[in-house]
């Protein structure tokens, strides 16, 4: 309850009460009761049993639905919920140990978040598997992800991404055609980077601001391209899971606050399994070793 500070006397500074002495020390023992028992008591609004009893059921319904859908999926255990995104955001280095500004403030390029949070972030490039199965799975399972798009392959079914995007994934540029980018020229490279933001614009309705080079492969020409295209940064990642393994770029093969994890849009043509396959050795592998899925952009 909102309380606002004022006068309860009823004399006014050089004003005198014409009242009797007795009756003024009445008034006054019942103003003060009668503020004290309005200082103590819930708002009306505060008061709402019905609406406490409503928010209670609904929530007893999403955890319910929450865990079919972890039945459903094939999950040993539930997905743990990730931390609320960073009211501040981590400075990011680039992966090459210069600083952004030291750099003519080319986009920086990383392979994890510096947090303390112990969350992980799936990206999932390029867009060759298009299956529907996967972004139910997603979508029940409330697990965000980040995708970076090339056309060639993304262009044999818009629609499908554009779900993605109405289910709140950020959809972003792997150039139009997947090329090696140090063998391009400047200019090449710009057309590529340049063209797919395009293409994101005119089927999406954004620019993206995040820009991921096929490969990972890239050169100073690659990150002056990406920025003279609006690119803000270039993430890569630090692990890579398939359907039936993981590959880790550390030594120590292991997970750490903050890394950033590559899968692909594939399916059994180019895996033994599907992308929910994929998923769940996933969410197996970070759930038990106590890591939560956090959504990239919150962190940028």
């Amino acid at each position: 309850m909102r309380l606002v500070r004022q006068s309860h006397s009823n004399t006014a500074k050089g004003v005198r009460s014409s009242a009797p002495k007795g009756a003024r020390a009445t008034l006054a023992l019942l103003a003060a009761t009668a503020l004290a028992t309005a200082c103590s008591a819930p708002a009306a609004e505060d008061v709402n049993p019905a609406a406490g009893q409503q928010a209670a059921a609904e929530l007893r319904q999403k955890q319910r639905a929450h865990a079919a859908a972890v039945k459903r999926w094939g999950l040993a255990k539930a997905p743990l919920p990730a931390p609320s995104a960073p009211a501040k955001k981590p400075h990011i280095d680039t992966r090459d140990g210069f600083e952004v500004d030291d750099h003519d403030g080319l986009p920086p390029v990383f392979t994890t978040i510096p947090t303390k949070d112990k969350v992980v972030f799936l990206t999932i490039d390029d867009g060759a598997e298009k299956d529907p199965a996967f972004l139910r799975m997603m979508s029940e399972l409330k697990i965000p992800y980040t995708a970076f798009l090339s056309d060639y392959l993304v262009k044999e079914d818009y629609g499908y991404f554009k779900k993605m995007q109405a289910a709140g994934v950020s959809l972003n540029n792997h150039t139009l055609h997947h090329r090696f980018m140090p063998d391009l020229s400047y200019g090449a490279q710009k057309r590529e980077i340049c063209g797919m933001q395009d293409v994101i614009e005119k089927r999406y309705g954004t620019r993206p601001t995040l820009f991921r080079p096929p490969f990972g492969n890239y050169n100073e020409d690659t990150l002056r391209a990406a920025r003279a295209c609006g690119i803000k940064a270039v993430p890569l990642w630090n692990e890579e899971v398939f359907v039936d393994h993981w590959e880790y770029r550390e030594w120590d093969r292991d997970l750490r606050p903050g890394d950033i994890v590559l899968s692909h849009f594939r399916g059994k043509e180019d895996w033994e399994g599907t992308m929910p396959d994929m998923v769940r050795r996933f969410l197996k592998l970070i759930t038990d070793k106590g890591y939560a899925v956090a959504r990239l952009e919150d962190y940028l």
